[in-house]
């Protein structure tokens, strides 16, 4: 095994031990960040002409987006998980839009709205993030004071 793939079998590790040792909270803050990241890197591999590797950033970006989309339970969380839908789907078709046109502005306009979401995910008070059920539970949005 050569310095690079040890490195990369490290990483893997490391990432599945942060998963397992998560909370739903913690692993939804996790799926948006990887959005966010997978985003912001495909601006780059734009602006560069990269175009096979914005492609699969801009892919990835919409996979992680597509599971948050389907962990939302619209019984449970009403009109908040409704919106969330459409914001979700909004983000996609910007995503979608944004790779057919090579448009840097389509992907920073996601960018920004995923950093929305994320500041108002981590702005949800402690007493409420022990009981929030997480995408392997059904719902996201189903969460109770402790």
């Amino acid at each position: 095994m050569n310095g690079l793939s040890a490195l990369r079998a490290y990483r893997s590790v490391g990432a599945q031990s942060a998963v397992v040792d998560s909370s739903p909270h913690q692993l939804i803050l996790m799926l948006i960040d990887g959005a966010i990241e997978k985003t912001a890197a495909a601006v780059g591999r734009m602006q560069h002409g990269e175009t096979a590797e914005k492609g699969r950033l801009i892919s990835g970006s919409i996979a992680i987006i597509d599971s948050l989309r389907s962990s939302l339970d619209h019984q449970a969380g009403g009109e908040l998980a409704d919106n969330l839908d459409r914001l979700y789907d909004y983000m996609t078709r910007q995503l979608l839009e944004a790779n057919l046109r090579n448009d840097v502005r389509l992907l920073g306009e996601v960018v920004s709205l995923l950093k929305e979401i994320r500041e108002a995910w981590d702005a949800i008070p402690q007493d409420y993030r022990g009981v929030l059920r997480g995408p392997a539970e059904g719902s996201m949005l189903s969460f109770s004071r402790q």
